[in-house]
């Protein structure tokens, strides 16, 4: 059985891991001495030997990351990770280069379509919503999307940019429009970094959005303004105008607004291919039920059954909540434990 080192993963993220490498033995370490290569979540930095890199993938589960919940797809990227736009990744290779054939393109298509019917995105957590915008019929309305700040993907992919400037910038240019701005569910709940102040806010934009889907906003805004979210390529799954004023994987390549520029990043690529590359040959896939690698096709199926449950019956939503609630509690009291140990 091939031996896999992962280095530095906490304890929670471990036995989630273990699905996406059957008949591997995993083996997790805090030290790299004597070792050749190993795994490592995210940009951690590691001298001296081969890295690859993991990160969930872009269709993760019907809750959030913070909640400790099982992620049904994966990344694993020998090259570097898809948000460090500071060098090539393996999602970035393939972009460049892969031969995207018409069944590949024609199954991206299919997919898209999937997507967009059942309004499925990388969290699946909130209910989609009717909203109603204030705004003039004939004024553009832009949806400015929050993201945690001092995460790696704003590091290497936006120089550390912070939200309120990205609503400034976002006024500035478009100076007559209706924006509406979205926090990220990672920092409404409270556990990371990004909040800004309603009163601040609303100096630079005209309505907050913050309990709803992604497809309930993006079904009434005519373009997005993002640094590196991943709901600006969600966007783009529905047709809307994206305008990136960092560099994220899908921006580049013809298809977005770019207000930075990637030198490495030649080729145009239809909206197909970006899918293909970003959803079926990047991650890897587990299916919800069994655990087993599968398809996106699968995920894609079980995600619109559980969504469905999660949000029609009450009961199933309270008890998922209890469930989470024990689990952060159940490893905030394990990270102390071992702390003071």
């Amino acid at each position: 059985m091939k031996k896999i080192y992962i280095l530095g993963l906490s304890r929670w993220k471990r036995a989630k891991l273990k699905p996406f490498f059957p008949n591997m033995e995993l083996i997790f370490v805090n030290r790299v001495e004597g070792l050749d290569e190993v795994l490592v979540w995210g940009n951690h930095p590691v001298e001296g030997l081969r890295v690859q890199r993991i990160e969930d993938g872009f269709i993760r589960s019907v809750s959030l990351g913070v909640d400790f919940s099982q992620p049904y797809s994966l990344i694993v990227d020998r090259r570097g990770i898809y948000f460090d736009a500071t060098k090539e990744s393996d999602l970035e290779y393939i972009l460049a280069t892969h031969d995207f054939d018409t069944a590949l393109l024609d199954r991206a298509k299919a997919i898209q379509t999937y997507l967009v019917k059942n309004k499925i995105s990388k969290y699946n957590l909130y209910q989609e919503t009717r909203i109603e915008l204030t705004c003039q019929a004939t004024q553009k309305t832009i949806l400015v999307v929050g993201q945690v700040e001092g995460d790696a993907s704003l590091i290497y992919g936006a120089e550390n940019m912070k939200n309120v400037e990205l609503l400034q910038s976002t006024r500035e240019d478009n100076p007559y429009a209706y924006i509406v701005y979205k926090p990220h569910p990672d920092v409404l709940g409270g556990n990371r970094e990004g909040d800004i102040v309603d009163d601040i806010a609303l100096q630079y934009c005209d309505h907050i959005e913050k309990e709803v889907s992604v497809d309930s906003l993006l079904s009434v805004v005519d373009e997005v303004s993002t640094m590196t979210s991943l709901v600006g390529f969600e966007a783009l799954l529905r047709e809307k105008k994206v305008v990136c004023y960092g560099m994220p994987f899908y921006a580049g390549w013809g298809l977005t607004v770019d207000k930075k520029k990637n030198s490495r990043r030649k080729r145009v690529l239809s909206l197909s291919a970006l899918i293909a590359g970003a959803y079926i040959l990047y991650p890897r896939y587990i299916d919800p039920h069994t655990l087993k690698l599968c398809e996106i096709e699968r995920v894609l199926e079980a995600i619109s059954q559980e969504k469905a449950r999660y949000h029609t019956s009450w009961f199933y939503r309270v008890m998922t909540k209890i469930k989470n609630l024990i689990t952060i509690k159940y490893y905030a009291v394990l990270r102390h434990t071992l702390k003071d140990a």
